[in-house]
C-alpha cells in the first residue's frame, strides 16, 4: 500500500449491540465472521456501501465504526478479497481508543442502508 493508504480511515461495520459489549470490554475482539476468519474485516470509503449490500441487506442495526489505519501498525494486513480487490484486515483485537468515531447505520425507505459522511 502506498503512504497515502496507511494514514486513512478504514470501517468496520458491526451490529450495535457487539459494538455496545466492546465498549464494556474495552475493546472489539471481532463480530462472529471475524472471529472464524481469524482476522477484523474492514473496507474502505469505496468498498463499504458494496459490503453493506452483500454482506448486511436489511440489517436494521448497524453502526459504523471508523479507524484510523495508521493507529493499528503492523497487525493491519491489506489482502486481496472480493475480485481481487485489496481488504484492509486487522489481525489483533480493535482498541476502542483507535475508532475515530462511530455512527449508526439508518436503513432509508428504500430498504438500503444510509451511509454518513465518511471523512
Amino acid at each position: 500500500m502506498n503512504e497515502e493508504s496507511k494514514n486513512s480511515l478504514i470501517y468496520k461495520i458491526v451490529e450495535r449491540e457487539n459494538w455496545h459489549q466492546a465498549i464494556e470490554a474495552g475493546r472489539f475482539d471481532g463480530a462472529a465472521v471475524d472471529l472464524t476468519d481469524g482476522f477484523i474485516h474492514f473496507s474502505t470509503d469505496e468498498q463499504v456501501a458494496e459490503t453493506l449490500r452483500l454482506h448486511f441487506p436489511g440489517v436494521s442495526n448497524l453502526m459504523l465504526i471508523a479507524v484510523e489505519t495508521s493507529r493499528l501498525g503492523e497487525n493491519l494486513k491489506w489482502e486481496p478479497s472480493r475480485g481481487g480487490e485489496l481488504f484492509p484486515h486487522l489481525f489483533a483485537p480493535l482498541r476502542l481508543g483507535d475508532a475515530v468515531w462511530s455512527k449508526e447505520l439508518p436503513l432509508g425507505s428504500d430498504g438500503n442502508h444510509v451511509l454518513p459522511s465518511l471523512h
